[in-house]
């Protein structure tokens, strides 16, 4: 479990392909705190940390997790963001995140609001729409947001200088592809409800 809180961002310094998976050897100040089997969220992708070499460490993505995250557009030298999940005893900074990433978003619009910047994002599937809601958590390249205004499938988040200058966000472009992971919460009551609720033909009878 994490909390979208970025520790600190880390470096793609080596990709390897092997197979439909692929490594990826992150440089990271924190790579010596780590240990092997260790779940490390990288852009919001939870991912098990399998060898440390110094200030370095590696991690695989299989196939199923490039196919539905930006984990696939990854080059050397990419600047990520990264958490280690919450300790027991840890805050809640954020909000609760699984590190499961739901959907991609690519990046319609940023607008510097002299002292903030406004980021539009446009989901990939509409009919996750309804989990967005306005003033509510999201979970933008692993950070812990909250939605300033949602219309249709596009929302809008905020975003102050510390955030801006402490994740990659100070990187993203016009089109940039982003991972996305809803609040768990509303996920399990858009599945209740849909799941119990469902209008049927003897409703009103």
């Amino acid at each position: 479990m994490f909390t979208g809180i970025i520790e600190q961002t880390g470096k793609v310094i080596k990709i390897e392909n092997d197979g439909t998976n692929r490594h990826f050897w992150i440089s990271s100040s924190i790579a010596k705190e780590l240990r092997v089997d260790q779940s490390v969220a990288h852009n919001g992708v939870c991912l098990t940390v399998v060898e440390i070499v110094g200030n370095t460490y590696r991690v695989t993505a299989i196939e199923e997790t490039l196919s539905r995250t930006n984990l696939k557009y990854f080059i050397e030298n990419e600047i990520i963001n990264i958490e280690r999940c919450m300790p027991a005893n840890g805050r809640f900074d954020g909000h609760i995140v699984q590190g499961h990433v739901d959907d991609t978003a690519f990046c319609k619009s940023i607008e510097n609001k002299n002292g903030s910047w406004m980021f539009s994002f446009q989901i990939d599937n509409k009919k996750n729409a309804a989990l967005i809601v306005e003033k509510g958590s999201i979970c933008v390249n692993g950070i812990s947001l909250t939605v300033a205004s949602v219309t249709g499938n596009e929302f809008t988040v905020a975003i102050i200088p510390y955030t801006f200058e402490h994740t990659n966000m100070q990187f993203l472009k016009k089109s940039s592809i982003v991972n996305i992971e809803y609040d768990i919460i509303g996920k399990y009551i858009s599945k209740i409800m849909h799941t119990y609720f469902q209008p049927t033909q003897n409703a009103l009878l």
